[in-house]
């Protein structure tokens, strides 16, 4: 035990050395036309150095906050929350293309019989099967999916069940939220975006890397490093792009731990200032109408 916690004060003093090292070298791990640059990205992307930067930098910001004063927590809140709201707001319009592209599927398809769909825009011809659109709905859905979660908990979406949190104080549901950002929304979403780093590069390029392979081992597999961009879909004809849901997962796990971040922020911020600060700076969007508004307060707990 004790081992592991001065391995763990050893990492955190030393994280400014590794933040100044990538700093001051970009172009170990961003020239990717260097297959080496391209291994110690991947390394370093999923890194023990990676996350105990992220940690103390949270530790930082979070004790300087406490600490001296309050208004650095209440902006990295405001930047966050703006940042979830800009990304969700942008890729919500993927539902409507979805939309949209499945009703001139629908029609090309069953009325005119129409076997191909070619775009040309810029006077650059774009053709690909009524299959391969089909199927690229999927990928629409899961640009809301993993794009929209951030933004979704921001405007208070997300289904809740409130056992025990609806009954308790307002300054014990702002405990019961930074536990949960603390003991489970954080550690999480760490472990998924590790194996879906992994998973994502599998998918782009070879040899293939896993996470036990350390950096010695992977600089050696520069060698016959190319790369090999997964582009087969499930039929013949279908969608052949399925590497971008496997970026989505890694930007998926980056949005959310965002929001963790920012979530505990707020709860804490709340927790201190009283019930005088809830909901302070949140942007939610308004309908215009104001009962459909209340009653999507009620269902969020803002009121």
């Amino acid at each position: 035990m004790i081992d592991f916690i001065l391995w763990v004060l050893q990492n955190i003093v030393f994280a400014p050395y590794y933040l100044f090292v990538a700093v001051t070298n970009p172009g170990a791990w961003l020239d990717w036309a260097n297959p080496e640059a391209v291994m110690r990205f991947i390394y370093y992307g999923a890194s023990v150095e990676l996350f105990f930067v992220v940690f103390t930098t949270f530790l930082i910001i979070t004790a300087l906050g406490m600490a001296w004063n309050r208004e650095i927590l209440w902006w990295g809140v405001r930047i966050l929350e703006s940042f979830a709201n800009v990304v969700g707001r942008t890729a919500a319009w993927a539902g409507l293309i979805m939309v949209l592209v499945q009703v001139m599927i629908v029609f090309l398809q069953r009325i005119f019989r129409v076997a191909e769909i070619q775009l040309g825009p810029l006077g650059t011809a774009f053709a690909q099967d009524l299959s391969w659109w089909s199927e690229g709905l999927k990928f629409h859905n899961a640009l809301v999916v993993c794009l929209c979660v951030s933004y979704t908990f921001v405007q208070g979406g997300h289904v809740r069940v409130d056992l025990v949190y609806s009954a308790v104080k307002f300054r014990t549901k702002k405990v019961i939220d930074m536990v949960g950002c603390l003991i489970f929304m954080m550690p999480a979403i760490v472990l998924t975006y590790l194996y879906s780093w992994f998973f994502m590069w599998r998918h782009l390029m070879t040899p293939s890397v896993t996470s036990t392979s350390d950096l010695d081992r992977m600089i050696a597999q520069a060698r016959i490093f190319r790369w090999n961009v997964e582009t087969i879909g499930f039929s013949p004809n279908g969608f052949n792009a399925y590497f971008l849901f496997k970026i989505l997962i890694v930007l998926f796990c980056v949005m959310v731990f965002l929001q963790a971040v920012s979530f505990f922020w707020r709860s804490y911020l709340e927790w201190v200032e009283g019930e005088a600060s809830a909901d302070k700076y949140l942007d939610r969007d308004k309908t215009g109408d104001e009962s459909e508004d209340l009653e999507h307060a009620i269902h969020s707990g803002s009121v």
